[in-house]
């Protein structure tokens, strides 16, 4: 069909309109992007797109990824005028309690919205993410009879976006890979939030692309929509193996003329001049939140076509699930996992004798889970021999092999956490990456959008305390653990041995309400065969329960997680009949465990509590009271073997013993 360029200029005009109402109506917001990108929505949503509005989650859509998630009125005008369930009181409703429209877009909340956007950059590397899951899904599903995964995915991003570290990293990635149904505009306005953009930037950001592997095109008028259709269409059918880079020359706030083309067009501040931009644009004085009857017309019409085209697809898909049915099973098992006690199943019981790394134990358990798993898919941040993630039947996900299991992602920490984001919430895969612990502050900002997402991402991150040894303070996390179960949905799992620990991936695996993160050791842990396989297993599930139960009136409560739940086996010994020890591998599953269950592990009559964890102290004192201590480190560590570090700074059996004695 041929561009229609007057009803889609028209359509620009009043999806100005709509972002200039709603952000005035609440007196917050951004005008910038909506404004300055209305011709990219307009040729989107209104011709090059591929998607159905009544199906938000099909499965062959165009996704399209909103990275300067700012820009959100851009995005639910837009929605709207296609036909998604965004009604126009949802519009008029922009960021209002409990509205389908927050200030930035976030995933579940909004039929349409792909991901969780805001901080800049992620979007860009959950479009890197999307792009790898369809290369994968068309390599494990398509045939040669029915190809039923070809789409593209699409994101929109900006000068922000396009500074921040995180996207040079995917974008680094993505050109190494030749991901080349990725698309990425960049809304290049010359404007940054606090002044012009030449005052942080002089690139030649065609130049930096091309240099990664990317083709690049460049629209001197970002506002001409035969121009950007033409990008858009050549950028689809490339035959070059590479990502596309479309750099739009745009005016940001483009339509509020006392704003446009600086820095104040950026936030809501256009929006005192709306009465004067909306009689700019031609829309009536007498009439907010405008659209057109000829508007509605057009995207009307052109959702019968869009549906038309998903008919089309739903045939082929049905006629392959007819002639692959093995799969189609496959397919259909994406999303939903076997139940924890299923998995354990798989996973065989660790010699009574075994002496290993729980870094070592979860290699062991990674390899029955993943035969039961053929979605599950493991990255790591150039440490596969460390963090002892590689899925060792599957090969490398590559150019040559895109149904490869295994992920390299180099030493981009970020990127790979934000890609991983991008895998889950497309929802085909299960993904897992890895790095070592102390690096979690390199990801940090995409395992909290994981969290506030509730994306079922699992973090392999090995190397959990100072029994890193020699190399140091810089590679021993103290703070780490701590700071990482702050953040609000993110499963902390800090097993004690290796039968905890395959309770630890089978808890991480089972779970598809949010993120996990499995804090593993480098060095060796010793077997707590005192303690039932099973209970250790199930007791991880818990979060937390009863390694070592008192034979006599209780007097004292010993709890630690993790490697130093040895030390505390060992102090109870000395410390008597009536002492009680607790595994606490997981703060946030114990916490949810009810009141009764948390009372019969830790009740509130003892009082004499000692914990143990070679990290930070404070997050202790929930469990341990006012009256209780915690052995712990509440410093950086030292240089030194990882058995030395520990005696020196006091995480030992005779620590826990003089606390309890103390008390």
């Amino acid at each position: 069909m041929k561009l229609q360029t007057d009803i889609l200029a028209q359509a620009s005009a009043q999806a100005r309109g709509l972002a200039i109402d709603a952000v005035h109506k609440c007196s917050s917001g951004h005008l910038g992007l909506p404004l300055g990108c209305a011709e990219i929505g307009a040729v989107l949503y209104g011709h090059a797109l591929v998607h159905n509005p009544d199906e938000p989650r099909w499965l062959n859509r165009d996704r399209f990824v909103l990275s300067g998630g700012h820009g959100s009125m851009f995005l639910y005008s837009w929605l709207h005028l296609s036909g998604y369930d965004l009604s126009l009181e949802e519009v008029k409703n922009f960021r209002v309690l409990h509205s389908k429209t927050p200030g930035h877009p976030e995933f579940h909340e909004t039929p349409g919205v792909e991901a969780t956007t805001g901080p800049l950059g992620q979007g860009i590397g959950n479009a890197v993410g999307f792009a790898m899951s369809g290369q994968m899904a068309a390599a494990r599903f398509n045939t040669p009879g029915h190809e039923i995964f070809n789409h593209h995915v699409f994101c929109l991003a900006g000068d922000g976006c396009m500074q921040e570290g995180v996207a040079m990293e995917a974008c680094a990635f993505a050109g190494h890979q030749g991901l080349d149904n990725l698309i990425l505009i960049y809304d290049s306005n010359d404007v940054t939030l606090d002044a012009m953009a030449a005052k942080t930037q002089s690139e030649n950001t065609a130049a930096r692309f091309k240099a990664i592997g990317w083709d690049v095109q460049t629209l001197a008028d970002g506002h001409d929509l035969t121009a950007i259709l033409k990008a858009i269409n050549k950028a689809k059918k490339t035959k070059s193996g590479k990502p596309q880079l479309i750099i739009a020359r745009t005016i940001i706030g483009k339509g509020i003329a006392e704003v446009q083309g600086t820095s104040k067009g950026h936030g809501e501040g256009g929006a005192k001049f709306a009465d004067a931009a909306r009689k700019g644009l031609g829309l009536p004085a007498d009439q907010h939140f405008y659209v057109s009857d000829a508007v509605r017309a057009y995207f009307a019409d052109h959702k019968k076509r869009l549906k038309r085209a998903h008919n089309k697809w739903a045939k082929t898909f049905a006629a392959w699930r007819e002639a692959n049915p093995d799969k189609a099973a496959l397919l259909d098992s994406a999303g939903r996992q076997p139940s924890a006690a299923q998995l354990l199943g798989k996973i065989p019981n660790f010699p009574l004798d075994a002496k290993l790394a729980t870094r070592a134990a979860g290699q062991a358990v990674l390899q029955p889970v993943a035969a039961e798993l053929p979605l599950l898919i493991s990255g790591s941040a150039d440490l596969h021999g460390s963090t002892l993630n590689y899925i060792a039947a599957a090969p490398d996900f590559d150019k040559s092999n895109r149904a490869g299991r295994n992920l390299r992602y180099g030493i981009r920490e970020h990127g790979m956490a934000a890609i991983s984001n991008g895998v889950a919430y497309d929802g085909i895969f299960r993904t897992s990456c890895a790095t070592f612990l102390v690096f979690a502050d390199y990801s940090r900002p995409s395992m909290r959008i994981a969290a506030l997402a509730k994306l079922p991402v699992i973090y392999i991150y090995t190397h959990d305390s100072i029994g890193v040894g020699e190399d140091g303070p810089t590679h021993q996390p103290v703070e780490t653990v701590s700071a990482l179960r702050l953040i609000p949905g993110l499963d902390v799992i800090r097993p004690a041995d290796p039968e905890e620990t395959a309770g630890a991936f089978a808890a991480a695996l089972e779970r598809t309400d949010g993120p996990t993160l499995l804090a593993l050791t480098r060095q060796a842990v010793p077997m707590l065969n005192d303690i039932p396989v099973s209970e250790r297993r199930a007791g991880v599930l818990k979060g937390g329960y009863i390694a070592v139960r008192e034979s006599a009136p209780l007097t004292h409560i010993l709890l630690a997680s993790g490697s130093e739940l040895q030390w505390a086996i060992t102090a109870a010994k000395t410390l008597g009949a009536g002492t009680r020890v607790v595994s606490m591998p997981s703060f946030l599953r114990f916490d949810q465990q009810p009141a009764e269950y948390r009372e019969a592990i830790l009740p509130t009559a003892c009082r004499k509590r000692v914990a143990i964890e070679a990290g930070v102290t404070g997050l202790w004192s929930k469990f341990v009271g006012l009256d209780g201590k915690v052995v712990g480190i509440d410093r950086f560590g030292l240089s030194a073997p990882g058995n030395i570090a520990m005696k020196e700074l006091g995480i030992t059996t005779e620590a826990v013993i003089a606390a309890a004695k103390s008390l």
